[in-house]
């Protein structure tokens, strides 16, 4: 009873912790594992069993077989085929949504969003209204198979642990199919009226700079003290509190990388500063600014060769809980950062300083050949279409039919699906389709370590007993109910529970807890765990609940009340279709 306490009371600090969002959800799940070996409740020998476990591996072999997808410009290519067909805004959101929602069925979910966002960005003429559908189809489409989302690979592997066999491939299609088509059906017809119209998207980011004395123009007379100086130089003279993205010089403009530029007289400097540094660069560097220049003048900050781009940072970014100056985006990468827009709202507040988060949106500065693939290597999505090099025709076409052969592999059980997807990611390498450096690159480690940290400590909930004391609490409370009211409320709880943590976490902690009630009223546990996982994969309460959510949240500029405005009734539509259509399909 003692261990059990214990384990309760880890739990509990481990959903306290995620909510409270100080620390990334894979740092809090590795803390209460060390905690709970430490304390004896999780043998030592087991603590780390998670990372070889099948979930794990097949989750990270989907993110590798993503990426592949996407450098070969296969997908980006049918998308942007696809969405430039259409001539309406319905049309436009109905097969985004659409393509979301397929392509997310046998790739990561957000790798799908991360691929079609852009798209969205471009050809919608009011983005907010499509990007919470196509966020939220995207993670309907993860239902429809074993491999569409975390959640479903966890239930598939626990159910194999339980009875000896795992789910296949496409077991959770029939009532996963339904539910995605309905969800789909919703969001295109009814649910995007439900979005606040007057949200405005970052599809006017660049007004970021407009009507803003941030961007300003100063010259250096020929008494300044700054001639003979380094940019640098000039930069550490007030902190850092102001940035030279330009100079124009003998009416030539210099642009992008100009730390190590010696400045003249003349020099006209076009500087992202704060209001309370200008005084102190008139002073101490003796710059003279032009009257009449505190404007946007974005224009000037472009050329053929330095261009103005706007991110997104994703969830799992190396600049998540860091500053500018923490990261050495100007020192080590040669980027500007000249705004911040944080819930469709510009920071204004000294840049410098800003602890990023995800979800924040960065207008960055930098040079042409490069500035898109340094923010990716960041973490970052770009909300502009990215000019992809044009592969080989070998190329484009091998790793969606090398993936194609190995899900027909898996359905006719020729092979195990993580060796089918093992295999594939071997093919991959060796046609170089995906180089080894992005193999690594493309993981999402921070899901790995939640995985693998959460996995024995659900294993230990499990054999002290603790689910089985949970599970027989929730019967007795409940009395003589009928199967399908304790599968409602063990969906409505692990909806609960997706909403405020992490969905791969809500399934670890449930999956056990399905066995329990179904074993406790004697019905087939199948129809439980199907029903947790659909569950688990309805995070559309909250920008926390999945990462696609936080994607969007700074990009179509909403608000955290938002996503239950559209969220609740989808949830409560699944619920309406997946109650009673599981026992139909699975029985009780």
């Amino acid at each position: 009873m003692f261990d059990q306490i214990l384990l309760g009371v880890l739990l509990t600090a481990a959903i306290v912790l995620f909510l409270w969002g100080r620390w990334r959800h894979d740092i809090v799940a590795f803390m209460v594992l060390v905690a709970a070996v430490l304390c004896g409740v999780v043998p030592v020998d087991k603590a780390f069993m998670g990372f070889g476990h099948p979930a794990v591996i097949m989750v990270a072999l989907i993110l590798v077989i993503s990426k592949a997808l996407e450098v070969s410009g296969l997908i980006d290519r049918i998308a942007k085929r696809i969405a430039y067909i259409t001539r309406t805004p319905f049309a436009n959101l109905a097969l985004l949504t659409c393509l979301g929602a397929v392509l997310s069925g046998f790739m990561n979910n957000v790798g799908a969003l991360a691929l079609l966002m852009p798209l969205a960005m471009q050809t919608s003429r009011q983005p907010a209204l499509v990007l919470m559908p196509l966020s939220f189809g995207t993670i309907l489409g993860g239902m429809l198979t074993e491999i569409g989302t975390p959640p479903n690979i966890i239930i598939a592997a626990y159910r194999e642990q339980v009875t000896g066999e795992e789910f296949h491939l496409f077991d959770f299609a029939p009532v996963g199919g339904v539910v995605t088509v309905a969800g789909i059906l919703f969001l295109v017809l009814i649910g995007w009226r439900l979005i606040p119209s007057n949200r405005q998207s970052t599809k006017r980011v660049a007004n970021l700079l407009k009507g803003v004395g941030y961007i300003t123009e100063a010259s250096v007379p020929a008494e300044s003290s700054s001639i003979g100086k380094s940019v640098r130089q000039l930069e550490r003279s007030v902190d850092n509190e102001a940035l030279v993205v330009g100079i124009v010089r003998k009416g030539n403009r210099l642009l992008g990388a100009l730390r190590r530029e010696i400045l003249s007289e003349g020099d006209i400097l076009i500087l992202r500063t704060e209001e309370n540094a200008l005084h102190r660069l008139e002073e101490t560097a003796g710059l003279s600014f032009i009257i009449g220049s505190h404007t946007a003048m974005e224009n000037v900050l472009y050329s053929d060769d330095v261009i103005l781009q706007e991110v997104v940072i994703k969830p799992n970014s190396r600049l998540v809980n860091q500053t500018v100056k923490d990261i050495g985006l100007r020192r080590r990468f040669d980027l500007n950062l000249l705004a911040i827009s944080r819930h469709g709202e510009r920071i204004n507040e000294r840049i410098g300083k800003v602890v990023l988060a995800a979800g924040d949106v960065l207008l960055v500065q930098g040079a042409k050949a490069n500035v898109t693939d340094r923010m990716v290597s960041l973490g970052c999505l770009p909300l502009a279409q990215r000019g992809l090099k044009t592969p080989r025709k070998k190329q484009t076409f091998l790793p969606g039919i090398l993936f194609a052969g190995a899900i027909l592999a898996v359905a006719f059980d020729l092979l195990p699906i993580q060796i089918a997807l093992a295999a594939v990611v071997v093919l991959l390498v060796l046609i170089n389709a995906i180089k080894p450096r992005q193999i690594y690159e493309s993981v999402d480690w921070s899901v790995i370590v939640l995985l693998a940290a959460l996995i024995p400590f659900g294993q230990a909930l499990e054999t002290s007993g603790a689910i089985d004391t949970l599970s027989n609490g929730l019967l007795a409370s409940a009395g003589e109910q009928p199967p399908w009211v304790m599968l409602l409320l063990l969906m409505t709880v692990t909806m609960g529970l997706t909403n405020l943590i992490n969905n791969a976490a809500a399934a670890v902690v449930m999956a056990p807890l399905a066995v329990a009630l179904a074993t406790g009223i004697g019905v087939n546990v199948d129809t439980f765990l199907m029903g947790t996982a659909i569950a688990a994969s309805s995070a559309f309460l909250t920008p926390i609940g999945h990462q696609n959510n936080v994607l969007i949240m700074s990009a179509g500029g909403y608000h955290f009340g938002d996503y239950w405005k559209l969220g609740l009734p989808l949830q409560i539509m699944i619920l309406a279709i997946s109650v009673p259509l599981l026992p139909m399909v699975w029985g009780f």
